[in-house]
């Protein structure tokens, strides 16, 4: 399917790869878009290399395999980078996004010689300050969304404002300071 859209999230467990690859899902779903959002698991314990997945298109896709030649990478956990092969297949006219205070000119001589965009975001800054402990996954959704394109921005704070609304019914403070995180994420991230 040539309008199909590949992203494969890396992560470590306890971070939110998984819930964020399922968020994104869930926010494309809701523009009309066929998805599909899983992880694939190693062993299953805290802070294990974890790696999730999406497709999204507009027509329905029946691949239903891990993703090898994916358009964009997230990577939640910058010491992945040199415990995973984070760019393998990776498009040259795809992204890489990585959680990071370096800058994407820092990063890119760690990637094995990708040659694609480079993004980078400091996903646990923004979620120090906006939520108080260090949740990436919100942070990093925002950013692969500005990244790819694949939600319209708008229509992806309105979708993920709904969703926190139903998650934390019972603290309006973690709703807001996702709501932060997630829009300063947008304007921060840097695109190399």
């Amino acid at each position: 399917m040539k309008d199909m859209v590949e992203i494969r999230w890396h992560g470590r467990g306890g971070q939110g790869a998984k819930t964020a690859s399922l968020l994104l899902a869930d926010a494309a779903f809701n523009t009309g878009k066929y998805v599909q959002g899983f992880p694939e698991y190693g062993p299953e314990r805290m802070g294990a290399p974890i790696t999730a997945y999406n497709r999204i298109s507009s027509e329905r896709c029946t691949v239903h395999s891990n993703i090898y030649y994916p358009d964009y990478v997230v990577v939640v956990d910058e010491t992945l980078i040199s415990a995973v092969d984070v760019t393998a297949g990776l498009k040259a006219d795809g992204a890489i996004v990585i959680n990071s205070g370096k800058s994407p000119e820092e990063i890119r001589p760690l990637l094995k010689g990708y040659e694609g965009k480079v993004c980078t975001i400091d996903a646990g800054k923004i979620s120090e300050e906006e939520l108080g402990k260090n949740f990436p996954n919100t942070p990093m959704l925002a950013a692969i969304v500005k990244v790819s394109g694949i939600v319209e921005p708008e229509a992806f704070v309105k979708d993920m404002e709904a969703s926190f609304h139903h998650k934390f019914a019972s603290k309006p403070h973690v709703i807001d300071g996702n709501m932060r995180a997630l829009k300063r994420s947008m304007e921060e991230v840097k695109i190399g």
